[in-house]
Order: C-alpha cells, then sequence, then structure tokens
C-alpha cells in the first residue's frame, strides 16, 4: 500500500505506530493519540506539555516556521510555549549561509514567543533535496490546568479565528512566486508573501483560555481547516455542523487556490485557530480576541451524534463533510 504525502494516515498510527511506545510511565498523562498535537507528562505538582513537528514543504523561513508551528501546538494546551529543540537535516552542498540564514530565523521566532532554544542536531543528510527541520517544543504549567483537542463538548461552538489557508498562501506565494507573478497582481502577491506574519496562534490560544469556558482547541496544519475540524471531532468522538459561509477565506488565498485548481478549506492552515467553547461563553471569546485585533467569528458546533459531520453550502445544500486524503499544498507543489 503506498502512503499518500504528508501525514499517516490515521488507521495505520491505531493499528502500527500506536502499538509500539516502549514502557508505560505513570507519569505520562496524555500520550499519542489521533487529532492530539502534543504529550502531557506530569511532574510533581506540574505538567509538562511537549509537541513535535517537522518543517518540509517550505524553504522561504522554514527557521522561523519550525519555532512557531511547534509553538502552537503547545498554545492549543492554553500553555505558554517556554524551550525549544531542532533537528536541522540539510541537503548535501549545503553552505555556511544557509545555516546562519535559518538560525537567524529560528532565534528572531523564538525571542519573539520569549521561548529559550535548548538544544538539538544539525547535520549534512543525504538524499534531500531541500532542508528539513523537526522541532520539539515544551511549556508548563500547573497539574491539570490545560486543555485538549479531545475535550469539545455537545453544543459547543465552534470559533475559527483570522482566515483558512494562511500557510499554505505564505508557503506557495513564496515558493511558486515565479509563477504566479504572471498571472497575480503583484500588490496582491506581495501580500499573500506577508502571509508568514500571521502563522502564530500562541497570542489568541492564551487569550481565549484565560477567557475562560474553552473546551478544546487545535491548529488546523494539514489537511487545513476542513482536516482541522475532522480531527477535533474525531479526537472528542462528536458529530459537527459547519456553515461553509462562516469561514473566511482572504482573496490572496482565493487567488491562489484558483490558480492551482486546488481547495482552500483543505489547504494547510496554520496561523488559524480552531476553539470548542462553551455556548454562553462564545461571545466573550470572541470580544476579547477583537480587543487584541484577531479576527473570529462562529463557523458552526459540534453535534452528540458522531456520524452527523456535515457542511452547509453557501446555497443552503447540505452535504457530509468531506474528510482530506491530503493537504492540497501537496498538489499544488507537484504541478508544473
Amino acid at each position: 500500500m503506498k502512503l499518500p504525502d504528508g501525514k499517516i494516515p490515521t488507521d495505520i498510527l491505531r493499528e502500527v505506530v500506536f502499538k509500539h511506545l516502549g514502557a508505560k510511565r505513570n507519569e505520562v498523562m496524555l500520550g499519542p493519540s489521533t487529532g492530539i498535537d502534543g504529550a502531557v507528562v506530569d511532574i510533581g505538582n506540574r505538567s509538562l506539555i511537549s509537541s513535535m513537528d517537522p518543517i518540509t514543504g517550505a524553504l522561504d523561513r522554514i527557521g522561523w516556521l519550525a519555532v512557531n508551528i511547534n509553538a502552537n501546538d503547545v498554545a492549543t494546551f492554553g500553555v505558554e510555549p517556554a524551550f525549544f529543540l531542532s533537528c536541522i537535516m540539510l541537503p548535501k552542498n549545503s553552505d555556511r549561509e544557509m545555516v546562519e540564514a535559518i538560525s537567524v530565523k529560528m532565534g528572531e521566532a523564538a525571542k519573539k514567543l520569549g521561548v529559550a532554544i535548548v538544544g538539538g542536531h544539525c547535520e549534512i543528510t543525504q538524499g534531500l533535496r531541500n532542508p528539513i527541520i523537526v522541532g520539539c517544543m515544551m511549556g508548563e504549567t500547573e497539574k491539570g490546568n490545560y486543555v485538549t483537542a479531545a475535550g469539545a463538548k455537545p453544543e459547543d461552538a465552534l470559533i475559527l479565528t483570522k482566515s483558512t489557508g494562511i500557510e499554505g498562501t505564505a508557503i506557495l506565494a513564496s515558493d511558486r512566486e515565479d509563477k504566479l507573478r504572471k498571472s497575480m497582481d503583484q500588490k496582491m502577491l506581495r501580500s499573500a508573501k506577508r502571509f508568514y506574519d500571521q502563522v502564530s496562534v500562541v497570542e489568541e490560544a492564551i487569550t481565549a483560555f484565560k477567557t475562560g469556558g474553552v473546551d478544546a482547541m487545535h491548529d488546523p496544519t494539514e489537511g487545513g481547516v476542513v482536516g482541522g475540524i475532522y480531527e477535533m471531532a474525531d479526537a472528542s468522538k462528536l458529530g459537527v455542523r459547519i456553515i461553509e459561509g462562516k469561514i473566511t477565506i482572504r482573496p490572496e488565498t482565493l487567488e491562489i487556490c484558483k490558480f492551482f485548481k486546488i481547495n482552500p478549506l483543505q489547504l494547510i492552515s496554520s496561523g488559524a485557530l480552531l476553539i470548542a467553547v462553551r455556548p454562553n461563553a462564545a461571545g466573550k471569546v470572541i470580544e476579547n480576541l477583537h480587543k487584541k485585533r484577531i479576527e473570529s467569528s462562529i463557523i458552526g458546533n459540534f453535534v452528540e451524534d458522531v456520524k452527523d459531520r456535515v457542511l452547509v453550502r453557501n446555497d443552503g445544500a447540505i452535504q457530509a463533510l468531506p474528510k482530506p486524503a491530503s493537504d492540497q499544498l501537496w498538489l499544488a507543489l507537484q504541478r508544473k
């Protein structure tokens, strides 16, 4: 069986990967699980939250992305990221300038978030065409003072911050600029490249968690907003009803997706945040996000029936919520 690009299918994770997890330790409160992008280990009266992610589909600002994408996963627990380790793998013939460019961007991103880079590894790796960075981010909190993507409850409102396809828009605008500039307005293309500046969700995640009423949070990465919704629903064992017209899609994203003939709702969306919040608290969460100048809107709600996962289209038609097989970014990058 040939696997698709991107994340390993969840059935293989359950049937293969999760059956080989080494020794069982009492300190592990949350280990590997589908739809959840971090682990929880209790140490005394504190909980250590950790997460790991690779950056593989981007060339521009790869070091900056490595820090921010991993920080996002910790922040979705409602915990501030604090410590970062990285494994930097470079293709043959890489030079000092490449190492410096990656390191500078990693340092800038970490400093902005108040994160210390505490270790890692750097090497030339045979067989690579582009650099790959695998990062591990950690944060700590009072024991039990966090949420996970599995905590959504029936009737919870589902809030989406910013817009769909943020990271994918930035990657394609930067790495495929030569193709896009032939058909896309130059001002719009420059704006799309600046979407990298929106990739962090740390501020909105911490703001929402501190507001109260939040049951679960998740950042939609591979598979886009729809993929992130599925991961939350799977982890929480719930159904979900999504209103297509409530999902913000920026003009830059629409234009790029039209050019590459891909679905913006299934384009990698780091920079957006999905928040499951009790109905009576949703308004306050949106209000506090607005005070931070962070766009947000209620795009649907969770329901009890796990089989009830639907998308209400702009024309009012109701269809099954499509589950992404892989991220649309890979399709775009492969097209000539």
